[in-house]
């Protein structure tokens, strides 16, 4: 019973300790506020919902009513108004990056279309811009078929589809990219500040000296273990919790399914496992630098290959089995879970265990990695 009041004592007194340092850290403390504020609203709006301003040009050989038509189909705010040049400008365009898209328009295409005949229209596109050049590609070739069926048609009702498709968006009705977009860099955020706090304070803690003063103090390396883990992951879920409500929620008017209290228990849990790795690269590492490329190798993959920017079934098998051994992969099943559809502790347990027991092991192996770290001090 002592011996368990003294740790808690212990951890506790070191946390605040803990907490003190990190308020001293300006450098942070500006990162930890940017990170959950300005960066998390401006990845959120600065990609477009859909097609938005695209450059394009018109070779318009056949100066007919429906080249016409097609050319002045192609309006903001998808298209900037179409360029209208000559044939031999196109490959000036491309090269110097001035249209995204060219459109040529051939001699006779209005007879050829009237008369039956399938005529072809060349549609050059600049593949280097690639998040407009795929969408923007299926924009124009529906543009050009509905006015070419509009012109054959000339005001004669449609044939009546046999079937129909409705389509129905479960849990984001309007397709809205910040709405993903928002809940994934929180994600990321909650996993790279727990990792580089953690790792940074073990790190700081060896540079200024201060960890040979623990050496001869009462305490354990499981105490400043955990009082690192406790310390830096309130912190990290205080600021996410913040973002969720206030930059989420009431900037960007994401709109939030499920339960924000157990998203909050859920982060707690997947931060004792992003913290417990963090402790052991920064007991791997010697120096801040060592430590900074060391995050990038780890970061990285976590943040792309766990399902927060694309579905893990696209990936290889192999890839899908190595990242089900790293917490970020079951953490970012749960929250979108969570916050999206609205799933509660009946539907996300079983990402919940796997959490534990992964950060459980890296609890153990980062312990370990500490107390040789601290041996070798020592002795």
């Amino acid at each position: 019973m002592a011996r368990s009041t003294t740790l808690l004592r212990n951890t506790w007194t070191l946390g605040l300790k803990e907490f003190r340092s990190l308020g001293g850290d300006v450098a942070m403390m500006v990162l930890i506020v940017f990170m959950f504020t300005a960066s998390i609203y401006a990845d959120a709006r600065a990609r477009p919902e859909t097609l938005q301003r695209a450059s394009i040009a018109v070779v318009d050989e056949d100066a007919s009513q429906l080249s016409t038509r097609i050319v002045a189909a192609l309006h903001p705010p998808q298209f900037i108004d179409p360029e209208l040049i000559s044939l031999a400008d196109i490959d000036k365009g491309l090269d110097a990056g001035r249209h995204t898209f060219v459109l040529d328009i051939p001699p006779n295409f209005q007879r050829d279309v009237l008369a039956g005949r399938s005529p072809a229209l060349q549609l050059n596109v600049d593949a280097t811009r690639q998040s407009q050049a795929q969408t923007g590609a299926g924009y124009i070739q529906n543009i050009v078929g509905e006015e070419i069926r509009d012109f054959v048609q000339r005001g004669r009702p449609a044939a009546t589809p046999q079937v129909e498709l409705v389509t129905r968006a479960m849990f984001n009705p309007n397709l809205s990219a910040s709405w993903f977009t928002a809940i994934a860099s929180i994600i990321n955020n909650i996993t790279m500040l727990g990792i580089l706090l953690t790792g940074a304070a073990l790190i700081r803690e060896r540079e200024h000296g201060t960890l040979e003063h623990l050496l001869v103090m009462p305490v354990t390396p499981l105490e400043i273990m955990l009082s690192k883990v406790w310390s830096m992951g309130v912190v990290v879920l205080v600021a996410s919790a913040f973002s969720l409500q206030v930059v989420v929620k009431g900037l960007l008017g994401v709109s939030i399914a499920g339960s924000a209290v157990l998203f909050g228990l859920c982060s707690l849990l997947y931060l004792f496992a992003a913290a417990s790795i963090g402790i052991f690269m920064g007991t791997v590492a010697r120096s801040m630098p060592q430590f900074g490329l060391m995050s990038i190798l780890v970061l990285l993959p976590l943040q792309i290959l766990s399902g927060s920017m694309t579905p893990r079934e696209s990936m290889p098998e192999i890839i899908q089995g190595l990242m089900s051994l790293a917490p970020t992969t079951h953490f970012v099943a749960l929250a979108q879970s969570i916050l999206f559809r609205g799933a509660g502790l009946d539907i996300v347990w079983p990402q919940l265990l796997m959490m534990i027991a992964i950060g459980a092991a890296f609890f153990m192996l980062a312990l370990h990695r500490l107390r040789s770290t601290i041996g070798q001090m020592q002795s």
